[in-house]
């Protein structure tokens, strides 16, 4: 399993690791992982990506498989949804669409082209809703595919089922009423 979570030890430039031993503690004791919070990302893609150590996983898995554009793509959006300056819009939006949405993009989405168009047309006066259609697809094709898939996959069910302490490889039990302490603590650090 620190093999499959490994990404999550990688240190980030987001991440703060400068952080005295006390704080430390007092975060892998505050930030438990509990099956319950996992359990709930099963019902809904909604829950899993609103949940910061869930869109980390979902991450994670996207980015073995090596899809990670569409939700690179839908976080941006999000985040573009809270800019409050109107002269930020439009650099912003044109950084978005043309990563994602022209058809040159680095990390070009997977978008029909009536939706492609009509998200080209937005980008002549872009507003904060501009991307929503173009959103809306994209989290749809996830909730359909790849979602589907990151629940059967281990980067979901070794957080949901843990192998209990001390089991060995033939004859490991799953434990389901410990909070998820290993795990939690390598999402967390990047969460």
């Amino acid at each position: 399993m620190k093999h499959r979570l490994g990404f999550l030890l990688q240190k980030s430039d987001s991440c703060d690791y400068s952080s005295s031993q006390g704080r430390k503690e007092k975060l892998s004791s505050s930030q438990r992982l509990s099956q319950e919070e996992v359990r709930k990302w099963a019902e809904s893609l909604e829950n899993l990506i609103h949940h910061d150590r869930g869109l980390a996983a979902f991450r994670a898995f996207l980015k073995s498989e090596y899809s990670e554009e569409n939700i690179e793509f839908w976080v941006s959006c999000e985040e573009y949804k809270k800019t409050k300056s109107p002269a930020k819009l439009s650099p912003k939006a044109r950084k978005i669409y043309d990563e994602f949405i022209s058809v040159q993009a680095t990390k070009e989405v997977n978008l029909d082209s009536c939706t492609r168009e009509k998200t080209s047309h937005n980008m002549l006066e872009p507003t904060l809703s501009c991307f929503d259609e173009a959103q809306r697809k994209i989290f749809t094709l996830m909730e359909k595919d790849s979602y589907r898939r990151f629940l059967k996959s281990p980067y979901y069910l070794d957080l949901v089922s843990p192998p209990a302490a001390g089991c060995g490889p033939e004859n490991c039990k799953r434990n389901h009423t410990h909070s998820l302490d290993c795990n939690s603590n390598i999402i967390s650090q990047c969460a």
